[in-house]
């Protein structure tokens, strides 16, 4: 599962934000602690832990229906985004065909993005998982430059440089090389770019469909994303032919199996309230650069927790474009000469 937006690529399926507000400074405490200390942590936490779950539903045990997989963890959203609503802890935009119609657009990209990320995590193992997805990065600048005539400063370009660089050695000392996993990143990179350029424009045109005149909020793009990826992901599952073989999938009956995909599922229901919280009480740059900031942990933790093999080699490649992520986010703040 995917979370894309223009700044930084998350794994789960909740989110589909746009633009990040900047909140102004926070003076909250939560258990005496800075309220943007306690709220980063716990969305770190959660980002982290869902990746990390993931990964373990799909590489560490002989699950096979990989599709369906995904859509129980989206349907798993739809409801817990609806019970939210019926308690009133978030307010969805009401039932709207003419928004209907101008998101389906953005669905169709949305649910390639989180089916391919799937296929990918399976075949890869998290650090180069993680750095590959740095090239995501390569498709917006690009597509910023030439859709939108967006320009960005030559320290951009070195580190967009530094991040291929990164994933060529990488892949070229990966003992681990697994051509197909490669394939569906670079696939994954496409279509995450894609949602993120196309989203900028839907969003503007659905201003004027909503009830308030204003943008859609983010726990309506998390319940319509769901929700729309719903029939389009049974599409999916009977051409793979899921429902045959899912019914016969051993790991159905394993209680750590199950305990993974449910965590995997409730956490990604848990990132979208955390981000919320974390953007609320910081700025779009802390935000973004917290993210990229986690990929490291991510990375390191994903290299122990699944004994990938490595190389002193590949470890320099993996940290080089982690490291080069953090300096992009920092980068694109710098206004173009």
């Amino acid at each position: 599962m995917a979370v894309a937006d223009d700044k930084d690529i998350e794994e789960g399926p909740l989110l589909g934000n746009e633009a990040k507000p900047v909140a102004a400074a926070d003076s909250r405490r939560v258990l005496g602690l800075p309220v943007h200390l306690v709220s980063g942590a716990a969305y770190c936490v959660a980002s982290a832990s869902m990746v990390l779950l993931n990964k373990a539903a799909l590489s560490s045990f002989d699950f096979n229906s990989t599709t369906s997989l995904l859509f129980f963890q989206c349907l798993v959203c739809v409801i817990l985004v609806k019970l939210a609503d019926l308690l009133g802890l978030v307010t969805l935009e009401p039932w709207n065909m003419k928004i209907i119609q101008a998101w389906f657009p953005v669905n169709l990209i949305f649910v390639g993005m989180i089916w391919t990320s799937f296929f990918a995590l399976k075949n890869l193992g998290v650090p180069m998982s993680t750095v590959l997805k740095n090239l995501t990065n390569l498709f917006v600048i690009g597509g910023d430059y030439f859709l939108y005539g967006k320009s960005y400063g030559s320290a951009v370009w070195l580190t967009l440089a530094l991040m291929m660089t990164s994933a060529v050695c990488g892949a070229a000392t990966d003992l681990a090389f697994n051509l197909t996993g490669y394939l569906w990143q670079l696939v994954n990179c496409f279509f995450t770019a894609a949602y993120s350029l196309y989203l900028r424009g839907v969003m503007d045109r659905l201003v004027g469909m909503t009830v308030n005149k204003t943008r859609l909020n983010e726990f309506s793009m998390v319940f319509y994303n769901n929700l729309l990826s719903l029939p389009l992901l049974l599409v999916l599952i009977w051409q793979a032919g899921e429902f045959e073989t899912l019914r016969q999938e051993p790991d159905l009956q394993n209680p750590y199996f199950l305990t993974a995909a449910i965590a995997s599922s409730l956490l990604a229901f848990c990132i979208s309230f955390a981000s919320l919280w974390f953007l609320s009480s910081t700025t779009a740059t802390t935000y973004s650069l917290v993210g990229s900031l986690n990929k490291i942990p991510v990375a390191l933790l994903g290299l122990v927790a699944f004994d990938v093999p490595w190389s002193p080699q590949n470890l320099l490649s993996i940290l080089v474009g982690l490291g080069a992520g953090v300096i992009f986010v920092r980068a694109k703040q710098v206004p173009a000469k």
